[in-house]
């Protein structure tokens, strides 16, 4: 009974710290926005999952919102859409495969446990590649000022899993998220947020009944090009 409590203890220090530490940051983290494609591109002007993005910013009182991704064809375009401005921030994996092939799961664990090297990652937005964090940040952050955020800049990572099992593949531009919160706050908070973030689109999704009951045909439909509108 003492040693569950020293760790229920434990545990509250650990998310209390996680919290404190972020309220009072640059970055608030939010999670996960989707679980498949409803259409592609679907972080594009008027589409529900940039629209859902938009109401979670103007939720906050904020101007801007980041979107993380996995660096594939696109340019990554920040855009308007409505009363916020959405940007969009993607990494290119040096060791990786692209967006669109399998995810190596013990890859995975690898960085979770011991974090990313650096110079692994390189960073997209508005069709800018950057070589460094820090330059990919910058280009993020003076977006943000240039477009009224003050306070806080909420950040989602995609979530759309193009093949799989969606509850357990946690899709588009998770690992960036990760990484972002590492950077910013550190190795404990990250892994917290990241798992609270894992849960933020099962109450706050309102499409989450129909991306998980029609996944596979969704994921068809996205394969064979289906859901493409621009």
């Amino acid at each position: 009974m003492r040693w569950s409590l020293v760790a229920l203890v434990i545990v509250a220090v650990i998310i209390g710290y996680s919290v404190v530490t972020v309220l009072n940051g640059p970055i608030d983290p939010l999670g996960r926005t989707a679980f498949v494609k409803l259409a592609n591109p679907d972080f594009y002007p008027g589409h529900l999952h940039s629209e859902l993005l938009v109401k979670y910013a103007e939720e906050r009182g904020s101007k801007c919102a980041l979107v993380c991704h996995f660096g594939g064809s696109s340019n990554y375009r920040s855009y308007q859409d409505g009363n916020v401005y959405i940007i969009e921030l993607a990494f290119i994996d040096t060791q990786g495969t692209g967006a669109a092939d399998p995810t190596n799961y013990l890859d995975s664990l690898k960085i979770a446990l011991f974090g990313i090297p650096d110079g692994r990652y390189k960073f997209k937005s508005d069709g800018i590649v950057f070589n460094t964090y820090d330059e990919a940040m910058n280009h993020v952050n003076t977006l943000a000022r240039e477009h009224g955020q003050q306070g806080p800049l909420p950040m989602v990572w995609h979530g759309d899993a193009r093949q799989g099992n969606p509850v357990f593949i946690q899709g588009c531009g998770f690992p960036l998220y990760f990484y972002i919160l590492e950077k910013t706050y550190g190795m404990v908070p990250a892994y917290i947020y990241t798992l609270s973030g894992m849960v933020f689109p099962y109450y706050s999704n309102p499409y989450r009944n129909f991306e998980l009951s029609h996944a596979s045909k969704l994921q068809t439909l996205y394969q064979e090009g289906d859901l493409d509108y621009t």
